[in-house]
């Protein structure tokens, strides 16, 4: 990575550190506190796409090769999630599962847009900008949806216990556990077909050269010496040994030397 660009990279990723505390301590001065965040889905994502933002703006700052990118795809594969479904589903009224949205105070209000916007896109384009390209395989679709998986788990039997649910679609008292199996089901094939398209993009990006420069053709010179002309037939030589006065001139084929062109060779010193 050049310079310029490993200053570009690490001035996005240190936006995304700034992003994601502003947004935890924003959202952490309104009613909620930081325990009492720490459950939800989205607030283990940004935290996550904060300490690897950290880590690979370190690496970027050292001049060492990007983090891996499967790592990178599920981290932003993740902190993307958070955003789709809290814009689709959660904050859409047209949603069966729309949350009520409070009366936010402004520091609140911005520290929710910070950990629900701001971040995924600052993500985002980091992983298209700089994460390296053509390395994602389908099957990592299939293994990126662990973590969304073990939050499932998580969060029921957290549920058990203190009898409250961070999101509707897995609220067990709500929709029972059948109910609680079809959504997560359908959120968990909407989450393996968002990471495909992820290995989708990637590959696209990787096929993509921008053209060639053109190479513009230039004239022949003079053959450099020792070396036939471009119409001789035969390879000059250097000078034969015993031979006084250096080396035969070349003589193409088929053609006719001038007089006074032939060298003569002395006799051998046998004949003298």
């Amino acid at each position: 990575m050049s310079l310029r660009r490993r200053r570009a990279a690490v001035a996005l990723r240190l936006a995304m550190v700034f992003s994601v505390l502003a947004g935890i301590v924003l959202t952490a001065l309104g009613p909620a506190t930081v325990t009492g965040l720490l459950p939800y889905f989205t607030i283990q994502s940004n935290v996550a796409v904060g300490l690897f933002a950290g880590y690979a703006a370190w690496r970027a700052h050292q001049d060492r090769p990007e983090p891996r990118p499967a790592l990178k795809g599920a981290v932003t594969l993740y902190i993307t999630i958070t955003g789709v479904v809290y814009h689709l589903v959660l904050a859409n009224p047209a949603s069966p599962f729309a949350m009520s949205q409070p009366d936010r105070a402004f520091g609140e209000a911005l520290g929710n847009q910070f950990l629900h916007t701001v971040v995924p896109l600052l993500a985002l384009a980091d992983w298209a900008l700089f994460d390296r390209r053509g390395r994602l395989r389908p099957r990592y679709a299939v293994w990126w949806l662990a973590f969304p998986l073990g939050y499932l788990g998580f969060a029921l039997v957290r549920g058990l216990l203190v009898e409250r649910y961070p999101y509707p679609f897995i609220d067990a008292r709500e929709l029972g556990y059948d109910g609680v199996g079809v959504s997560a089901t359908f959120f968990a094939f909407a989450f393996w077909l968002l990471g495909l398209v992820f290995v989708g993009v990637d590959r696209g990006l990787a096929r993509w050269r921008p053209p060639a420069a053109a190479v513009w053709p230039t004239a022949p010179g003079p053959p450099p010496a020792g070396t036939a002309g471009p119409m001789s037939g035969s390879t000059q030589a250097g000078p034969v040994p015993g031979q006084r006065g250096g080396a035969v001139p070349a003589v193409g084929v088929g053609v006719t030397p001038p007089a006074g062109d032939v060298q003569q060779l002395d006799p051998p010193e046998a004949l003298r």
